[in-house]
């Protein structure tokens, strides 16, 4: 097995986790499974309809280190109006009304997760290798929402764990909880359950797990998470005006090796 870290940080991001082509599109307030396996396979170059492909990504595991939950912002969006009926934007079901489209767009401004993805070395690589040059471009679950760079900080990590609890620096919150101890608390999203499970462990259940990302039969099935809070090292968390210099001195260490 071998692994991969991301950072998925920028100005807007949008996970949608409960609604497909309804006026109020909203978002989870951490990334799902199936927005990121979508980033891989628009990576690779998998259209929407192949949903065989999907199961080269089956074995994944993901664990989500949340540095910064973001603050949730909400976009009145339309599409259309004020043309002749002819001219207006379609309906989901293909029809036209002659009015506006109108949805309430949900977003997380100013986010940052780092996404631990554990798998069999070749597919690791394989994706390593799209990220790095991409058949359709990564985005932060709408075409709109362009990642900061860097996105892809390691390559064949065996301690994906350890990567996130001791290594990968931490952007700044100033929501977090002051440094006790030499330690921070961060949030973490995990798909198999830490061992020992510490206290004040968190079970969630999210429809995230994609099954086919064809346009008109997209389908999920349920798969579960685990919450936590860990104390990362407090020096992990450097300031805005070093994290850059920071994420890249991290992300060339490997390469240097």
């Amino acid at each position: 097995m071998s692994g991969l870290v991301l950072r998925l940080a920028g100005p807007l991001q949008s996970w949608g986790e409960r609604s497909a082509f309804t006026p109020e599109r909203d978002t989870a307030p951490f990334p799902t499974r199936s927005a990121i396996v979508g980033m891989f396979a628009a990576a690779e170059g998998i259209p929407r309809h192949d949903t065989a492909a999907l199961g080269r990504y089956t074995a994944l595991e993901f664990t989500v280190r949340v540095d910064r939950p973001g603050l949730r912002l909400v976009d009145y969006h339309t599409v259309g109006g004020g043309q002749p009926k002819d001219k207006t934007a379609a309906t989901s079901g293909g029809k036209n009304k002659g009015a506006a489209v109108i949805t309430r767009r949900h977003y997380l401004a100013d986010a940052v997760f780092v996404l631990a993805v554990t798998g069999p070395h070749d597919t690791i690589t394989r994706i390593a290798e799209a990220l790095r040059h991409p058949h359709w471009s990564p985005y932060l679950g709408r075409r709109s929402c362009v990642p900061d760079e860097p996105l892809l900080l390691r390559t064949n990590a065996t301690d994906l764990a350890g990567e996130l609890l001791h290594h990968v620096p931490l952007a700044p919150d100033p929501a977090r909880a002051e440094p006790q101890d030499g330690t921070v608390p961060v949030t973490f999203l995990w798909e198999r359950p830490p061992a020992p499970r510490p206290d004040g462990t968190d079970t969630l259940t999210i429809n995230d797990m994609p099954r086919s990302f064809a346009p008109h039969s997209r389908s999920h099935e349920r798969r579960r998470l685990y919450r936590t809070v860990e104390q990362v090292p407090a020096q992990l968390a450097v300031s805005s005006h070093t994290l850059h210099q920071q994420l890249i001195d991290y992300a060339t260490k490997e390469v240097a090796a």
